[in-house]
């Protein structure tokens, strides 16, 4: 059994992307962490899969094209991107690490 908050690689340098699970049909479920970091102005993620992430720990803001304001999120809330929902991250706390559970997922058929 392993813990998800505990035992954390260190991100001061740059967030830690560690694969948690690979399943069949090509879903995949990820642990990032991440200490202060956004996406790079003016990057969106464009994404070709499905994704559905939620925060364990610390917190995010998550801008999604389209909104007029970034969502703000704290341990326990989640959120699904569907494949190509533009997205960014404006920030992660600076203090504390920002713990997430991402898992990616082939789009569903039709999209």
């Amino acid at each position: 059994m392993t813990n998800l908050i505990t035992d954390l690689p260190d991100a001061r340098t740059g967030e830690v992307f560690e694969d948690l699970a690979k399943l069949p049909g090509g879903a995949r479920i990820e642990r990032i962490v991440s200490l202060g970091q956004a996406s790079p102005p003016g990057f969106w993620y464009d994404q070709a899969w499905d994704e559905w992430v939620v925060v364990l720990d610390g917190w995010a803001r998550l801008r999604l094209a389209g909104e007029a304001e970034a969502r703000l999120l704290a341990p326990g809330d989640h959120v699904h991107l569907p494949a190509h929902c533009r997205h960014r991250v404006d920030a992660t706390a600076p203090d504390r690490p920002t713990v997430w559970v991402a898992v990616h997922a082939p789009p569903a058929r039709g999209k």
